[in-house]
């Protein structure tokens, strides 16, 4: 938290004339100063800045405040976001209170420094970077910088007085089985990993001395959640407000080569896939999403599971794929930034690329690969938000050559509410992300269930029976990091237990069918609770 005082002593440097002409055109008026609203669309100036009360008011649409007001609201930043943008910009220093993030991060931003003062003295990684056409202006603009070795920046931490405990707690040292502390970032070019408000939190780096693991990043740590932190976002925010687009790429060079292209607007993610905690940070501003992947089997599931992801959260954007074994770094190099432009402007549309991947999954030459199809379809639209799912439901089924009504929304079954759905979801994902794991449980699986039994994720059982593992599907669901790898007895527990809920919600659903025909019905109930006292028998051995 940034102490009272600091945040007083910013206040009485703080000019409202200054911070409000540095974004919209000020005109003099009497005592005052007026212009355009920047908050909403106006053809006659109804903006008013007062600068004896260091205020600002807005007739057309109410929005007042003062300087700092003005930038959180600008900007779209919180309140400390703001107040550290600001002394930044009016050289204030800030003082924090004990135990704050930005005291939290003092050995960090030491280190980020120093890595940024070695990269000068090292020509192995100085050529790296210039071979892959980055320029000085890039590399001063990413504060990209060199890890020296282990005793180096030992040495380092021990001349600043960096204690080890609070090097380890951002992520900066660790410690060995012998309890020996070393670097934790040894030999690699660094690329600095800010949050959204500008504070160093960590870093990824790349080695160059061919080290098995091509790319680290900072473990997770008080300051440093990769699953809610984009590469350059502070970087890349102003454009993204200014275009109300986000470009979102998986590695640290295209997001620094796109840059050097013009393309202001990109961000990358950590070594992660999307996730849901990302989506309150791509919602800033309210943006287009664009995800630029590359076109392999990798970064199709990567795709299809960021385009599900914002689909279903109900964000404007699309996907482009990278084609001819290039990613956008190469294509910076190769000066062909126009054809980028040309992908970035015309993205297949979330659903589009979805629906589209559903039906090259499947063999639609085929009645069953066709059914599975339309059910994986069925269940996607589902998942959307209502108004979405209907405008794209004519679209799916002229993808799939099907009746619309055979993807309309049918009516849930009694008994069966969407918490339970999502229930069984999740452990039929967690049944097939084991079995991705280890392939030799699939004939234990076998002896208690069969393709039928997977109401949600059928289709990924199938290509496991055929030992597809290299499927996009198969690919997507292996890197959900949500999903758990069971062990063999959970495995074989949950498998039967789902039996018994399976059979027993068939018993219920076949007891509410009204024209069941009685004795057929009678013995259909009669062998399925047989099934559950077998099922329930093996449960208790």
């Amino acid at each position: 938290m940034i102490k009272n005082s600091s945040i007083e002593a910013l206040k009485s440097r703080l000019d409202i004339v200054d911070v409000v002409g540095s974004y919209v055109e000020l005109k003099k008026s009497g005592t005052h100063f007026k212009a355009r609203c920047p908050f909403h669309d106006e053809k006659t100036p109804s903006f008013m800045v007062n600068p004896a009360k260091q205020i600002y008011h807005c007739f057309g649409c109410g929005a007042g405040g003062d300087a700092i007001t003005f930038v959180r609201e600008i900007e779209k930043l919180s309140y400390p976001e703001t107040i550290e943008k600001l002394a930044r910009e009016y050289n204030v220093h800030l003082e924090y209170e004990k135990g704050s993030e930005r005291q939290d991060n003092r050995a960090i931003e030491q280190l980020g420094s120093y890595f940024v003062k070695r990269l000068a003295t090292q020509p192995q990684a100085k050529a790296y970077l210039e071979e892959r056409g980055i320029f000085h202006s890039s590399i001063e603009k990413f504060q990209i910088g060199y890890a020296p070795g282990n005793p180096e920046q030992m040495q380092f931490f021990e001349k600043n007085f960096i204690k080890p405990a609070d090097a380890m707690a951002v992520g900066i040292m660790a410690q060995d089985d012998n309890g020996r502390y070393y670097a934790r970032f040894i030999e690699r070019i660094t690329f600095p990993i800010h949050s959204q408000n500008g504070m160093l939190v960590g870093f990824g780096g790349r080695t160059i001395t061919g080290h098995p693991a091509k790319y680290i990043n900072s473990p997770q740590s008080k300051l440093f959640n990769k699953s809610r932190l984009l590469y350059a976002y502070h970087l890349a925010k102003e454009a993204i407000f200014r275009q109300k687009e986000i470009i979102v790429t998986e590695g640290y060079l295209d997001v620094v080569m796109l840059h050097q292209a013009g393309f202001s607007n990109v961000v990358a993610t950590l070594g992660t896939a999307l996730t849901n905690e990302h989506i309150p940070l791509l919602m800033k501003g309210e943006p287009k999403v664009i995800v630029a992947y590359d076109g392999d089997n990798a970064g199709k599931a990567a795709a299809l599971k960021a385009a599900r992801l914002l689909a279903q959260s109900n964000l404007e954007g699309g996907v482009v794929l990278f084609g001819e074994g290039k990613d956008p770094a190469d294509l910076v190099k190769e000066g062909r930034s126009d054809y980028l432009n040309q992908l970035f402007k015309h993205p297949i549309a979330f659903v589009d690329f979805i629906i589209e991947m559903i039906v090259e999954a499947h063999n639609m030459n085929t009645p069953r690969g066709k059914a599975e199809a339309i059910n994986e379809a069925k269940a996607f639209l589902r998942s959307l938000p209502k108004l979405a799912a209907e405008h794209y439901t004519p679209y799916a089924a002229r993808m799939l050559a099907c009746d619309i009504n055979m993807l309309r929304m049918a009516k849930e079954l009694p008994n069966v509410t969407k918490q339970t759905a999502a229930t069984y979801d999740i452990a039929e994902a967690s049944i097939l992300k084991t079995l991705i794991q280890k392939p030799e449980l699939v004939d234990d699986v076998l002896d208690i269930c069969d393709e039928s039994f997977f109401e949600y994720h059928r289709d990924i059982f199938v290509l496991l029976l055929r030992s597809q593992f290299d499927h996009e599907r198969v690919l997507a669901l292996e890197m959900e990091e949500s999903i758990q790898i069971l062990q063999e007895s959970d495995l074989r527990q949950k498998l039967t237990m789902m039996s018994i809920k399976r059979l027993e919600r068939e018993i219920a659903h076949i007891v509410a069918d009204r024209v069941m025909d009685g004795q057929r019905k009678m013995f259909e109930l009669r062998d399925k609770r047989h099934k559950i006292t077998k099922l329930r028998k093996k449960l208790s051995v």
